[in-house]
């Protein structure tokens, strides 16, 4: 069990500094142990510690290795070197990293970190939908199943979406499973989607009146991730995927600014913009949240949930990972 020692605090006074603006002071002594314990792990086993940018702060900026979308991460997979990755997010994000990756190592610290976007479609569904549109290819969502990813022409994620669709070459495409993501994406090309009806628990919760008010009341700008429902994205001045989000925030520096996606995104920017203000509304993933400094710990220890893929699904599933990868990140900023 790790323990505190007044060491720490000026090893980590670098990490203390940062931390102080993002997290409530008191919590902060409470995770330096486990961030010096997780640390002092990964050097141990080789391992590389990956975290999305949902992650919470103590993690993302106290035991991450490698930040970034899920775009970014599925490329670190692939080209990273360490034979032992912790991926710090959701299970399709973990499992996209062993399918680039076969021949590593790859745990989740929690194996219940789901995605209600995963959880909507099946590789039966999409079966289903070739059968009822012969010779359409499938685009499918980064977020999904390794066996649904495996039925799919090409994976994309929100920062390629509309490239990965045009470099079908088709007319028509299935575009799986986030409806509204397909939506957003059907306004900014000629290609016809066949959309499903897979929705973000996050993202879908957030209305108009929210983004109104954030403008009005706060004088704030707004900014969307795609996933979130047509009406609000009208309203926002600027839809992007999280990486997008922070080069716009590089680009314009807002006083004030409403971003309208996960929690810890605006937590975790905060640090990089501290002359910007960040304005709710904000929505916590459940699922993300499932990580903690203490089960990313247990996981390096006893190098528990691993992640594994059957054979043919993996070879399926990274010819269309890889699709995704030659298109690359295009995403208008």
């Amino acid at each position: 069990m790790p323990i505190w020692c007044d060491e720490l605090e000026y090893e980590y006074a670098a990490l203390v500094e940062r931390l102080e603006l993002l997290v409530p002071c008191l919590e902060i002594p409470l995770h330096l142990p486990w961030i010096d314990a997780i640390n002092r792990l990964k050097k141990q086993r080789g391992a590389v510690v990956m975290a999305h940018s949902y992650q919470s702060p103590e993690i993302f900026h106290g035991v991450a290795d490698i930040t970034g979308d899920s775009l970014g991460l599925a490329h670190a997979a692939a080209t990273c070197d360490a034979p032992l990755i912790v991926l710090c997010g959701v299970h399709f994000m973990a499992e996209s990293a062993k399918i680039l990756a076969p021949e590593k190592t790859v745990l989740i610290p929690d194996l219940e970190a789901g995605c209600s976007l995963a959880s909507s479609i099946t590789a039966a569904d999409v079966l289903a939908l070739r059968a009822r549109h012969p010779g359409v290819p499938v685009v499918s969502y980064a977020n999904t199943p390794a066996a649904v990813k495996a039925e799919s022409d090409a994976i994309c994620t929100s920062a390629n979406a509309v490239q990965v669709v045009e470099s079908m070459g088709t007319d028509r495409v299935i575009f799986l499973p986030d409806e509204f993501l397909g939506r957003h994406v059907a306004s900014q090309t000629r290609v016809e989607l066949v959309l499903w009806h897979g929705r973000c628990e996050v993202h879908e919760k957030f209305t108009a009146q929210q983004a109104r008010h954030a403008r009005e009341q706060f004088d704030a700008k707004l900014v969307a991730h795609p996933e979130c429902p047509p009406e609000v994205l009208a309203e926002v001045d600027f839809v992007g995927s999280t990486t997008a989000m922070g080069r716009w925030l590089e680009r314009e520096r807002p006083e004030r600014v409403a971003l309208i996606t996960e929690c810890s995104m605006a937590d975790n920017l905060r640090a990089q913009f501290p002359a910007t203000q960040f304005i709710g509304p904000c929505n916590l993933c459940p699922h993300m949240q499932r990580i903690t400094l203490q089960n990313v710990y247990a996981c390096l220890r006893d190098l528990q949930h691993m992640i594994e893929i059957p054979a043919d699904v993996g070879v399926r599933a990274r010819a269309a990972l890889d699709r995704m990868l030659s298109v690359g990140r295009r995403e208008r900023a």
